[in-house]
This record gives structure tokens, sequence and C-alpha cells, in this order.
């Protein structure tokens, strides 16, 4: 049985709200692509929207704007490697017959249910956008803004709207880069209480 949930689009914006690594996907018609990116956020919660830095060097972002759309893929602990190799190496073929990352890394990758875009195998979160023009934006800061279409989850780590880091769930956890190859981890979850005024 799948452990890949839906997440419902008012939840959407937690999946990135944390500062996590994504892989962006993108395609258009038979070329895709995938890299890293480590500047992502939430910008809006209904409808749901998000914010991702897309360098004018990378192949991402001319598929990006040939398609109108992307995806954020949510590496982990499982897939670091694979995450820092996509995110080291270009995607833009120098031949003809050229391989794509995917094929490269021998992924085969999930069908978005909305756009139908290539996401990222063995990540524990996904989300689907439109590209929400903003020209300036783009140019001038490379800051893309995307409406979330679709959203999923691995539920062994995103419980009911909420992350949940354990010490049982580790090989799960996002990826936070720190530079260099070098990742961090949430580690795990902590539950915070209300303090009660104090009464002077």
């Amino acid at each position: 049985m799948s452990s890949i949930q839906a997440v419902d689009l008012a939840h959407a914006g937690r999946l990135i709200n944390h500062g996590p690594t994504v892989l962006v996907s993108s395609a258009h018609g038979a070329r895709r692509n995938l890299m890293a990116a480590a500047w992502s956020m939430p910008v809006e919660f209904t409808p749901p929207r998000v914010a991702v830095v897309i360098d004018k060097s990378t192949y991402t972002r001319e598929l990006v704007l040939a398609s109108g759309a992307f995806a954020l893929n949510l590496p982990c602990r499982a897939v670091v490697d694979l995450a820092y190799t996509v995110g080291s190496e270009t995607g833009k073929p120098a031949h003809e017959g050229d391989s794509d990352k995917f094929s490269r890394h021998g992924l085969v990758p999930l069908r978005g249910p909305a756009l139908g875009l290539p996401l990222v195998p063995g990540c524990v979160a996904w989300m689907e956008c439109r590209l929400i023009e903003e020209p300036h934006a783009q140019q001038a800061y490379d800051t893309f803004f995307g409406e979330v279409v679709s959203a999923q989850a691995d539920e062994r780590v995103f419980v009911r709207g909420r992350w949940s880091f354990r010490d049982d769930n580790a090989e799960w956890h996002t990826l936070h880069h720190l530079g260099g190859g070098l990742f961090a981890l949430p580690s795990r979850t902590v539950q915070a209480e209300r303090l009660k005024p104090v009464r002077t």
C-alpha cells in the first residue's frame, strides 16, 4: 500500500514553511529537467501560492517559462546523494539525444495528478504549481511565483496536515542545505503550549 496521500491545499504551504531544500522539476514537450533549490517559501494561503528562486542560467528556467508550470519535490535523508548530484550538474543536453537527469540517474518519474508534471520518486512531498507571471520579479530577482494546484506527502512523515519528524522516521526527514554538499535534518518536532499571562 502506498504511503503517498493527497494534502489539502489549505495545508500546502506547510510543506515548505520550514525552509527545506526542494527539487524543481519541469517539462515542456519531450524535454524535462530537474534542479535543486535552497530558496523557496509559501507566500499566500488561499489560494496557496509559493515562491522559488530559479537562476537565469538554468535549463529549468527555460522549461518553466515555456510550459507555464513547475513542481516542487521535497527530498529526504534517503535520497540526499541524489539531491546533491542533480543540484551539481547541468540538465541542458549538449547534443541531440543526450539523456536528461531523470534518465541519467535511473529515475522513473511519478506523474503529477493535476498537471502531469514529472515528480521525483523517493521524495516525501510534492507540489504541482501553475506559474504566476511576474516578469519584474523573474528578471530582477530570479523569483518565480506559482499557484499550488496539487499537493501530496508521505504519511510516514506528514500526518493530518503537519510534519512529524521523529527518531523512528529519520530516513524521511527533509533536507536543509548548509553549503558544499552538507545538509542538516530537522531531527524532531516539539509541540509548544501557550504560556499563561503573568499576574503582577
